[in-house]
């Protein structure tokens, strides 16, 4: 059997999208929770990595990715990349890159007290400020 001059059908149904604020009422509560994401960990916060390859170690934050909750500490987590040449003289050469890694494998630095802490809230005049749960002093 041929499929040359066969004709091909679409499906009606294949395109229709239920758009995702209109229909809330039919998510599941866990998926909704799941796509609001935020940090506790930000930039340029001091951090201890726990676990891994590179546990004990401390380094700055230098970028934050909270929808797939990972941050890069400088120096930490390195990765290796090969640059192919772009001109015919040059030589093709290998460098090492700070990796993401999961925020579940890091502790915040308390900058007061300088042990690795969990990280509270604290509401103070209108605004949302960080707090270190063992001395109790601001971090922002």
């Amino acid at each position: 059997m041929s499929l040359r001059g066969a004709k091909r059908r679409s499906n009606p149904l294949a395109s229709t999208t239920i758009p995702w604020d209109r229909h809330a009422e039919f998510i599941p509560q866990g998926v909704l929770a799941m796509t609001k994401k935020y940090m506790k960990i930000k930039t340029n916060d001091k951090v201890k990595v726990i676990s891994g390859k590179d546990a004990g170690k401390t380094g700055k934050v230098i970028q934050v990715f909270p929808k797939e909750e990972k941050v890069v500490v400088e120096g930490l987590n390195l990765m290796k990349k090969h640059m192919k040449t772009k001109k015919q003289s040059e030589k093709g050469q290998t460098i090492e890159l700070a990796g993401p890694m999961h925020v579940s494998k890091v502790a915040l630095t308390c900058p007061k007290c300088s042990q690795e802490t969990r990280v509270g809230y604290k509401i103070e005049a209108q605004t949302k400020k960080r707090v270190c749960k063992k001395c109790q002093e601001l971090i922002d």
